[in-house]
């Protein structure tokens, strides 16, 4: 059968990774395909400028049934099956022997063991190289195969204060005082969807953590993507820390809203097919807040602009969407030598969440704020310019240093050393870094939204209106201190903190 290269779909070789053996070609694997949309969807929806029903969405920019039905029929032909099939996210599982994806996609599968931060031993997973081919059939309709390589794809952008040196903590309520987050409003009405590729958490720690706040617990729910669960390993530094930092850091700030957790496996299929349940799910949520990422270079093509296309459907229903700009400097633990921005916080449809240092007085106000960098073995914000995005209209006249999208948005504490006390596995602990940026802003969008009585959507335009090179934002304290390696801070945005750290009852005059 005659096949197209599937360019966006190369794969390149993994750094470091050792060979375990083969796949057993019967072993069956589910895979998810993104088929095209029916039309694009119009430039004023992508810019935040226009919202869609549901309906809408589905039946204008949605994948046309006959795609579906098409793709259907072609993966029948391999032996393939399609289990589930989503026309208004445009996303189809398939399922099927290794071999029979091998053989309709032109590929082949090993075993590897590649390392990963969170996993000592290193990770034993699905190995591909080089580029798909598809059924000349379905070319032009699939956008993107994801799942025949699983390879971990993201990294978790928490880090505990060193134990052996003396660190400042907040709760997470004195950052919101210190932020001045609207206190008449707790988010109530809401939905905050958090995105998590491992780890989960115990309901018991909830409860010690939110009882020691003078807070009920709040409504938290997981959701099961790709077979991804609800399951705490008991060890505060694997990917539980991060699960107990988001829900605890956007519930001490929102706790009126509900908490809806979509747990999935930490691989370009899982990441992209949760951020697609979240912005697919009833009620829509008011935000949608990720803390895992990686460098733009390090995912293929199809995989990016699947997720970017998950972010615009989000954006268009109403949702925002954040993301974490990284815990790695400008080099986004990248080495070449070379500033790289960190993904899914460069996308245009995200608002991107830079990190500071912050220190308060004895009564609780900032006395000082400056870009967080604690060296290369401490961390410090991620910030850039992407090479995968251009310059979104709103941030044309932002002063970006370079032709591309700016990264980050907006920022906020994220200085494990002035860290977040939270409690994990048991143990209560001091946190910080860009993960814990992004359920603060995504706890404040919630209150923003219930105030307006409306969803916010994408939040820059508002942001950037009347943007000028070296000129403060309404709403925002300007972080004018420190570096990330290869960018400064200045006056008004740049590549370490975006326009700032927020001024939340400010900003809410803005909505």
């Amino acid at each position: 059968m005659c096949s197209m290269e599937l360019a966006a779909s190369h794969r390149r070789p993994l750094p470091r990774s050792e060979l375990v053996g083969p796949v057993d070609p019967r072993e069956r694997i589910q895979v998810s395909l993104y088929l095209r949309r029916r039309q694009n969807l119009p430039a004023e929806v992508s810019a935040g400028l226009r919202r869609l029903t549901r309906e809408e969405l589905r039946t204008q920019y949605g994948a046309d049934l006959d795609d579906v039905e098409h793709v259907r029929e072609t993966l029948a032909r391999h032996g393939i099956d399609v289990i589930d099939a989503d026309p208004g996210a445009r996303r189809i599982v398939a399922e099927g022997a290794v071999s029979a994806f091998g053989d309709a996609f032109g590929t082949s599968v090993s075993l590897v063991r590649s390392p990963h931060p969170l996993s000592p031993d290193g990770v034993v997973h699905r190995y591909r190289t080089g580029q798909l081919n598809l059924p000349n059939a379905l070319s032009g309709v699939v956008t993107a195969v994801l799942g025949i390589d699983n390879r971990p794809q993201a990294r978790a952008y928490f880090r505990f204060a060193p134990a052996a040196a003396p660190a400042t903590s907040y709760s997470a309520v004195q950052v919101g005082a210190a932020y001045d987050f609207p206190t008449q409003y707790d988010g109530s009405g809401q939905t905050l969807a958090i995105i998590e590729l491992g780890g989960g958490y115990a309901q018991s720690d909830l409860d010690t953590y939110f009882g020691g706040l003078g807070l009920s617990t709040p409504s938290v729910t997981a959701v099961p993507v790709d077979g991804g669960s609800n399951s705490p390993t008991g060890d505060p530094n694997s990917a539980d820390g991060e699960v107990l930092l988001d829900i605890e850091v956007a519930g001490a700030l929102a706790p009126g809203a509900a908490q809806v957790v979509y747990f999935a496996p930490n691989t370009d299929q899982g990441f992209v097919d949760a951020v697609t349940a979240a912005a697919h799910a009833t009620p829509t949520p008011a935000a949608i807040s990720i803390s895992w990422g990686g460098p733009e270079d390090s995912w293929t093509a199809q995989a990016r602009d699947a997720l970017d296309q998950a972010c615009a459907d989000a954006i268009a229903l109403g949702a925002t969407v954040l993301a974490a700009s990284g815990d790695n400097g400008s080099s986004d633990n990248e080495t070449d030598g070379a500033p790289h921005c960190d993904f899914p916080a460069s996308s245009p449809h995200v608002l991107g969440c830079g990190g500071t240092r912050l220190a308060l007085t004895g009564s609780g106000a900032i006395s000082a704020e400056t870009v967080w960098n604690d060296g290369a073995s401490g961390g410090a914000t991620g910030g850039g310019v992407s090479t995968s995005f251009t310059t979104p209209s709103w941030q044309a006249n932002a002063g970006v240093p370079a032709s591309g999208r700016g990264v980050p948005d907006v920022a906020g504490n994220a200085d494990p050393q002035t860290g977040y006390q939270i409690y994990v596995d048991g143990q209560s602990g001091v946190v910080g870094g860009t993960s814990a940026v992004a359920p603060l802003w995504a706890a404040l969008v919630c209150r923003l939204a219930q105030r307006g009585g409306k969803p916010l959507g994408l939040l820059q335009p508002t942001l950037y209106a009347n943007i000028a090179p070296g000129v403060a934002q309404q709403g925002f304290r300007d972080v004018t201190e420190g570096s990330n390696g290869a960018y400064r801070a200045g006056p008004g945005w740049d590549a370490c903190t975006g326009l700032g750290s927020p001024d939340g009852t400010a900003l809410s005059s803005l909505f």
